[in-house]
This record gives C-alpha cells, sequence and structure tokens, in this order.
C-alpha cells in the first residue's frame, strides 16, 4: 500500500538488522507507527491487542512469531504454537498458518528447528499472502467492472458498501474486499464506498476510511445502522466484505454487524460478496448450524471510547457506568443463503458445500477466472 508517496507492508521482515516490523494499527487513523517484534510474547500481544488484526495478516504474524521464539529456543515449536494458538479463538487463518508450520518444520531432530527454517517459512507465507490477496482483487475488480457497466454505465460511480476493514491493513498488503475496489479503481471504474463505522473498535472509521483516503477514492463514513437506509435510498449498488472464517456450505463469519448488512441487503434486492483467501474457508466447519468459537472481548472496547482532544491530546472517556453489563461479541454468522458468492484467489464461488468443494484441496495458484 502507498503511505505518504512510500510502499508499505502491514508487516515485514528487514534482514539488515533481523527484526520484524509492522504497522501499529491501534495509533491509526491519528497517527501512523510501526513498531518491531523481538520476541514471541510481543507477537503473542500484538494479535491480543489487535495491533495487527485481520484473519490472513494474523496468520502471518503468527508464522513470524514462530521464528521468534525459534530463534531463541530451537526446541520451542510446540510452545510458541500453543501460545499463538491461544490468542484469538474465531480467524480460521490463525490456525491454518500454525497447522502448516507444524508440518513444514518438524522438530525431529534433537538440537530442535533451525531458526533459519522457521523464517524462510514465514517470508513465504508473507510472499503468497500478498499475490493471494492481489489475485483476490483482479476477480473481484471484474464483478465491479461488470456491474458498473451493467448498472451505472458512463453515467455515475459505482456505489460500494463495505463493513469493518478488509484492505492491506488485514493482510500482507492489497486485502480483499478493498482489492478488488483498488483494482477497479486502476481499470478507471468511478467508484464511492459507503464505510460503516464497525462499532466499537470502529476499523471502518479508523482503518478503512484512512487506506481509501491514501488511496485517493471517494468515500463515506456512516454508522453502523444507517447501513439499511442508505441501500433503500438506492444509493447502494452492491456490498462487499472480507471474513474472518467461511464454513464449508458458504456461511460467512465475519466483524459482528455483517449479518445486518447482508439481511438489509437481500431486503433490497442487492448483491452481498465475501472475498477472501481459501485459507480462511474451515472445511471441517460444515456449516451454520454447528457452532464455532465466537470471540467475545474487553467491555471496555463498548464502554469506554479514545480520540484526539482539540488540544491534540489523546483522551479516553468512560460512556456509560461501570456497573453496565456489556457482552461484546466481535464476530457475527451470515447465512450461505444471503450470500450472493465467495471471491477468492481461485476466482468467484457460489456459497454452498458443491461449489466450495472443488477449493477444499487447492494450494494457492493466482489463476485468472
Amino acid at each position: 500500500m502507498l503511505i505518504e508517496g512510500r510502499q508499505y507492508r502491514s508487516i515485514w521482515y528487514e534482514a539488515e538488522n533481523d527484526q520484524v516490523c509492522f504497522i501499529d494499527q491501534t495509533r491509526l487513523p491519528h497517527e501512523f507507527e510501526t513498531r518491531r517484534l523481538r520476541t514471541l510474547a510481543d507477537a503473542c500481544e500484538a494479535i491480543g491487542t489487535m495491533r495487527v488484526r485481520g484473519a490472513p495478516l494474523i496468520g502471518v504474524t503468527a508464522a513470524f512469531g514462530v521464528y521468534l521464539s525459534l530463534r531463541e529456543d530451537p526446541n520451542s515449536l510446540e510452545t510458541a504454537i500453543r501460545q499463538l494458538r491461544d490468542t484469538r479463538p474465531t480467524a480460521v487463518n490463525l490456525r491454518w498458518a500454525l497447522d502448516r508450520a507444524v508440518r513444514e518444520l518438524p522438530a525431529h531432530s534433537p538440537v530442535g528447528v533451525p531458526s533459519e527454517k522457521a523464517l524462510k517459512f514465514a517470508l513465504g507465507l508473507a510472499e503468497e499472502d500478498a499475490a493471494c490477496c492481489e489475485a483476490i482483487g483482479r476477480h473481484g475488480g471484474k464483478i465491479l467492472h461488470r456491474l458498473w457497466q451493467e448498472r451505472c454505465g458512463q453515467d455515475r460511480p459505482l456505489q460500494v458498501l463495505t463493513h469493518c476493514n478488509a484492505g492491506a491493513l488485514a493482510t500482507v498488503d492489497w486485502g480483499t474486499a478493498l482489492s478488488g475496489i483498488y483494482k477497479a479503481a486502476a481499470a478507471g471504474v468511478p467508484l464511492h464506498v459507503w464505510v460503516d463505522e464497525t462499532r466499537p473498535r470502529n476499523q471502518g472509521g479508523a482503518l478503512t476510511c484512512w487506506e481509501l483516503r491514501q488511496a485517493g477514492i471517494d468515500h463515506s463514513l456512516i454508522v453502523d445502522g444507517a447501513a439499511g437506509h442508505v441501500m433503500a435510498r438506492g444509493l447502494v449498488d452492491i456490498c462487499i466484505t472480507g471474513s474472518d472464517r467461511v464454513s464449508a456450505s458458504g456461511d460467512v463469519c465475519n466483524k459482528i454487524g455483517t449479518y445486518q448488512v447482508a439481511l438489509a441487503a437481500r431486503d433490497n434486492n442487492l448483491p452481498f460478496y465475501a472475498a477472501l483467501p481459501v485459507s480462511t474457508i474451515d472445511f471441517d466447519w460444515p456449516s451454520a448450524t454447528e457452532p464455532i468459537p465466537i470471540e467475545e472481548r474487553e467491555a471496555e472496547e463498548v464502554s469506554m471510547v479514545g480520540g484526539i482532544e482539540k488540544s491534540g491530546g489523546e483522551v479516553r472517556i468512560r460512556q456509560y457506568p461501570e456497573e453496565t453489563v456489556v457482552r461484546n461479541y466481535a464476530f457475527d454468522v451470515t447465512p450461505a443463503r444471503l450470500v450472493s458468492g465467495i471471491i477468492t484467489e481461485q476466482g468467484m464461488f457460489k456459497a454452498n458445500r458443491d461449489s466450495l468443494a472443488a477449493l477444499a484441496r487447492t494450494k494457492f495458484s493466482p489463476s485468472d477466472p
């Protein structure tokens, strides 16, 4: 992604000083700050506190966490896997990346796993993710281009609504849902993006708007409850989000509030797509009728609010009394019947078991439709 004229990734390795660096997303949009991961504990803290977030980025960060652990202790693979696996329960890419680490970094030698091998694995996973997300963008961009021609012609921009952040910040680069928007814009499709604020952590307002501003793409921020309103007024042509886990039947688990977006889209005869890498499809999760772990986060994410005062200083204030009981569910599940399609690096697939079954054993290959 381009930030003030310089290309960045969300996470990267600096070989000259053997350091893993990342963009601290908790500082955006008011301050752009990069930080370093020096230890396994640093990686676990960054994932748990959402300094890094987004299913694909969590998986890559975990891979770097494995490297940092093995750099200190070549026999720490099992400990690293266990600690990283416990950081966040819902996003399936975390488990996927760690399972791959176990397969590709077998600890059979008495001297443990060479850290150089773990670093090669993490760097490879990062490159794979970036290429994968660019491929998702190509497929998503073609869908947006076709819809613009069908619905808008040359008369007006295509109106896209998205929820949470599924851009470059949620991956190593490019993003998932926003990747298609970036590709369509580069191909000359005029776009306007409606950005749901995405309470309580406001990833839409804080991150998606920041990304779109950096990319020069027209957008408007709305509160989550306004999504149905703008659809009903005819101001939306398509809804597209990312996902943290997709069932084998096409049910989409994503940031809380996505289900309401899909319901409103269906009521207004609008397409609702989810864009994600194949690694986000959990073929062990048969359907939405089978429960999965839904992360419930700290109450203070809802009861407290932070921001910048007019003087420029940071401030955190309490919105609700301490005795108010808060249930802070981080994700919800959108049934496959509300999903128009699943956009992956392999192309667009229908949200059903038969269509997705073709992906069950694929490895990443950025193919064209």
